[in-house]
């Protein structure tokens, strides 16, 4: 039997924007509920638990790190918006990190060095590229210069104002490199906001971790909402939202429960919201279908993951106002007994890495996987307080992956698991020749006491993402508005990018277009 129940504001989804804007609003007083489908918060920042081990979930490094004192700074914005206090998120520094092309020995190789002092990457440009430097130094100038919070600014071409600055190719493609990877749902460019806001997290300010991952941030988001006076409703999903009259009339949750809201705010993503509206205006059925257990992931207690054949959006059959996103990852875990240190990885926090004479930051047209390029992490490797060392070594590696490809083996387990066993190894064997070698080849295997790895697959299953796009659709809506007057996006789609990002759009949305109102 449905039941009826109004709210100020209503959130779908239980992200970092989600719960930053369920915070700033119930700060206010505004009576507000996020509804979550899945049986944990965090959505693409989240965490998971296998034969006791907690595995993080899209966190390689929290962006936009600032140290004490920095003023004026998107982390200090978000930690005064939320009154959270820094020691709280417990942040530790990256040690350092870099960008390089050319596998490690090979001629031409090339590396990138940079760390939370901006001022090394300046260096390393100026060492590698003497002859760039100027143009580097005048493209970093027209970084500072730009506004990229601004919600009226017009689309521009990236590469179009690199290429104004830097002539070398070489240079464009490790500047383009990183912040695409970390932040890009268009291939081969970048809108030129989308660039600043990832060139400055990620150079001017930089890296940071919780000594425990990402759940140390779920953790104080969530005594904040409930200190604050929020409801949360978890494995609560919303199956469509009722449009009258340009305005959302009432949410369907999926047990059929009706809920009224003056405003929503929506996380899920510009193509899933609008899915949502569709559904609600046919009075469709358009809910995640049934899951199909698939077999096993690599993990060493044979734990069953599941995947579903399709999300809601791929099954509608229509067309939507923004398009869909293209790009999608696969990441593989090893857990070791030891730490990356004792092979000698122990210098380096993230790599990027890239073995081809140009950057191909695309979807993967005739293979699963493109083992060509990527993002290593060592979550040992952070300045951690005190000599604090992880009681476990982790390997973790990220690349492009196609979901369609990934999709047709949906329904032969058999096949899914072999095809994840064969680009885990592919992915490992890349990843390693951007390393320093092993003096016994064999000792990483030794090592290894479990491993995990997700597909495009497991990101539709877990976040409701359309074709496991993480990072949403290459065209972004900065001010957030919808078909409908009363509901908004925040979140990946609406355009900051990030894990400071994402919570600083579910607050610049919450102010915008609720508490100004």
């Amino acid at each position: 039997m449905s039941t009826h129940t109004h709210y100020d504001v209503a959130i779908i989804g239980a992200g970092m924007s989600g719960l930053a804007a369920g915070i700033r609003l119930a700060h206010f007083g505004k009576r507000v509920c996020i509804f979550e489908r899945h049986n944990a918060p965090g959505g693409l920042n989240g965490f998971y638990s296998i034969a006791g081990r907690k595995y993080d979930v899209g966190l390689h490094a929290v962006t936009n790190y600032v140290r004490p004192g920095v003023k004026g700074t998107p982390l200090t914005k978000l930690l005064r918006q939320l009154r959270i206090d820094r020691d709280e998120f417990a942040l530790c520094e990256q040690k350092q990190s870099r960008v390089t092309f050319g596998p490690r020995g090979a001629a031409g190789s090339v590396s990138l060095r940079f760390t939370n002092d901006f001022a090394v990457f300046e260096n390393e440009v100026a060492q590698n590229f003497p002859s760039q430097i100027d143009g580097f130094r005048a493209l970093v100038a027209a970084v500072r210069a730009h506004n990229e919070v601004s919600l009226d600014a017009k689309p521009v071409s990236a590469r179009e104002i690199v290429r104004r600055h830097i002539a070398d190719p070489l240079l464009e493609d490790m500047l383009f490199c990183p912040v695409m990877y970390y932040g890009s749902a268009q291939e081969h460019d970048m809108e030129w906001s989308q660039f600043v806001i990832m060139f400055k997290a990620l150079f001017f300010e930089g890296f940071a971790r919780p000594f425990d991952g990402v759940r140390v941030i779920i953790r104080v988001l969530l005594e904040k909402y409930r200190a604050a006076g929020g409801e949360r409703r978890m494995k609560c999903g919303v199956k469509k939202i009722i449009p009258r009259e340009n305005r959302a009339a009432a949410l369907v949750l999926d047990n059929g429960e009706e809920i009224t809201a003056t405003h929503i705010l929506s996380s899920i993503g510009a193509v899933e919201t609008e899915a949502l509206i569709k559904c609600g205006t046919r009075n469709a059925e358009c809910g995640m279908e049934n899951t199909q257990a698939l077999g096993q992931p690599l993990a060493s207690d044979n734990s069953e993951i599941r995947i579903p054949h399709g999300g809601h959006v791929a099954s509608l059959g229509i067309a939507f106002a923004v398009p869909p996103g293209r790009l999608s990852y696969v990441e593989t875990i090893t857990v070791l007994n030891r730490q990356p240190a004792d092979f000698g990885w122990g210098d380096d926090t993230i790599i990027f890495f890239n073995d081809s004479p140009r950057f191909n930051y695309e979807r993967p047209e005739h293979a699963q996987v493109d083992t060509r390029s990527g993002v290593i992490c060592f979550p040992n490797n952070f300045a951690y307080p005190g000599d604090q060392q992880l009681p476990e070594g982790l390997f973790r590696c990220t690349c492009l992956a196609n979901y369609d490809l990934w999709k047709n083996l949906s329904d032969s387990p058999g096949e899914y698991r072999a095809a994840k066993q064969r680009w885990f190894d592919d992915i490992a064997a890349s990843a390693k020749r951007f390393l320093p070698p092993l003096a016994q080849p064999a000792a990483l295997e030794a090592a290894t006491v479990a491993t995990d790895m997700f597909t495009p697959l497991t990101i539709t299953k877990f976040t409701g993402h359309a074709a496991g796009a993480i990072y949403g659709s290459p065209v972004k809506n900065r001010q957030g508005r919808t078909a409908l007057d009363n509901v908004y996006l925040c979140g990946t789609d609406q355009g900051f990018l990030g894990i400071i990002g994402a919570m600083l759009s579910g607050i610049s949305m919450a102010n915008y277009h609720v508490l100004q109102k």
